[in-house]
């Protein structure tokens, strides 16, 4: 059972036993590598993407995911003075996320049945990702896979068809409100203080299905409220993702 155990190399940091990483990353090479589902509640509780979640869960919800890990061994007591030690896939999930400096976060809208309704990668230096599936239950199902494999899964999860053409559109609000399925991308750099995910400079992409063809947006430049067709570029989809994360 692999642990991740403080004392930690920075306030808040998770302290990687060593050849955990290339361990892990010789193991994504072989294929995807699951690391379970854990509700907002237990990913709170260990300090993961605590700055990427929709809300912070009532203390009553916290102490419940506690007692659960707890009793799971997920997470167990260090000595006098140290932080807690958080073992398992979630301890590999902890550190893989602390060590990324990029989050890709895709949010849809018209999904079906089964499908996450939001999708996050944390890709490595090693060229693997992180990858978080988020359903409508708050469920975060976390796995690695190869950066190439998670930008395909991402591809085939977002608005699909023939791209429009990317003439000027009066009303890109009124488009996304009548649209099929939509979904925003955003791609944000960020450093750590502690355990706290610090946001820096962000790039979204919109993607919109409307009549059967796939409408692109950006941010205006001089606006970001304002929605403007784009990109221009005749790039297929993972190659744009790829952008994004260049």
């Amino acid at each position: 059972m692999t642990a991740v155990r403080a004392p930690a190399p920075g306030p808040g940091q998770a302290n990687v036993p060593e050849g955990l990483v290339s361990a892990v990353v010789g193991l994504v090479d072989t294929g995807p590598v699951l690391l379970g589902a854990y509700t907002i509640a237990e990913l709170t509780a260990v300090d993961a993407i605590v700055d990427f979640l929709e809300a912070r869960p009532s203390d009553e919800a916290l102490a419940e995911a506690v007692r659960s890990l707890a009793a799971r061994q997920l997470i167990v007591a260090g000595p006098p003075g140290e932080q807690v030690q958080v073992r398992g896939d979630l301890g590999i999930a902890v550190a893989f996320e602390q060590r990324a400096r990029l989050v890709l976060d895709a949010r849809a809208t018209g999904i079906g049945l089964g499908e996450p309704w939001r999708i996050l990668l944390l890709p490595q230096p090693e060229q693997i990702c992180l990858m978080f599936r988020i359903d409508t239950y708050g469920v975060h199902e976390i796995g690695l896979y190869k950066l190439d494999n998670a930008l395909r899964m991402l591809t085939d999860w977002l608005p699909k068809g023939p791209r429009a053409r990317p003439a000027e559109v009066a009303d890109a609000d009124g488009l996304l409100a009548a649209s099929e399925r939509s979904a925003l991308v955003t791609v944000t750099e960020y450093t750590t203080q502690g355990s706290a995910e610090i946001a820096g400079d962000s790039t979204d992409l919109v993607f919109v299905r409307h009549q059967d063809r796939l409408h692109l947006f950006s941010r205006d430049p001089d606006d970001r409220a304002r929605l403007v067709p784009g990109p221009a570029e005749d790039r297929d989809v993972p190659d744009l993702l790829v952008g994004l994360l260049a």
